[in-house]
């Protein structure tokens, strides 16, 4: 979660973990359809228009970290090194997104995940809003050469290489595999060559 600097932020950062936290130890011990927004409300001792200040909807409070992730992904383009090859820095972040969703306990919730017809409908909506994000700062980017559609395939490429990887018996390697593959696609779209080393590895 991205660390809060100003006092009243931290106090914002705090009660909004701990509705989450709440959510998800309610929903894991009676099952995500079982709980109602009242219910996570008076568990985490809030009111509800305060989950709702916080909490879009009941089913982003499963995916707590979504704001990050999009962040994360869009700051791989936009906060890179001068010269530091696109197709890794993307690679880097996914990466780090399977590290985060594949690691020990996220099991029963990924299990959680895909039980639900309402959450599966909401990550699917996440994927895209991401992508759509990075695709933004893709076409954005000053060392751009590839097309705009170019641009918005690669973004849709590496948001859905987080969920092919996650589901693979070894998702680190599935997203080097991945990504070699993107990054040859890239290559063929952006020019090799050109620009400030859009296909590097």
């Amino acid at each position: 979660m991205t660390v809060p600097t100003g006092r009243r932020e931290r106090k914002k950062a705090a009660t909004r973990q701990k509705i989450a936290d709440t959510a998800l130890r309610l929903f894991l011990e009676r099952g995500y359809e079982a709980v109602g927004i009242r219910e996570v409300a008076a568990e985490a001792d809030i009111a509800v228009t305060t989950l709702f200040s916080h909490f879009a909807s009941k089913e982003a409070l499963v995916f707590e970290q979504d704001a990050d992730f999009e962040r994360a992904l869009t700051r791989a383009v936009t906060e890179r090194a001068p010269g530091e090859p696109l197709v890794p820095a993307l690679r880097r972040e996914i990466h780090a997104l399977v590290r985060h969703c594949t690691a020990e306990g996220a099991a029963p919730v990924q299990h959680m995940i895909d039980e639900s017809p309402a959450l599966r409908r909401y990550e699917e909506s996440m994927r895209l809003r991401h992508a759509e994000s990075l695709a933004t700062a893709l076409l954005a980017d000053p060392a751009r050469t590839a097309t705009p559609l170019a641009c918005r395939t690669l973004a849709r490429f590496t948001v859905d290489a987080y969920a092919l990887a996650r589901e693979a018996p070894e998702p680190e390697a599935a997203v080097d595999e991945i990504f070699r593959m993107i990054e040859g696609a890239w290559g063929v779209a952006a020019g090799a060559g050109t620009g400030s080393g859009a296909t590097g590895s």
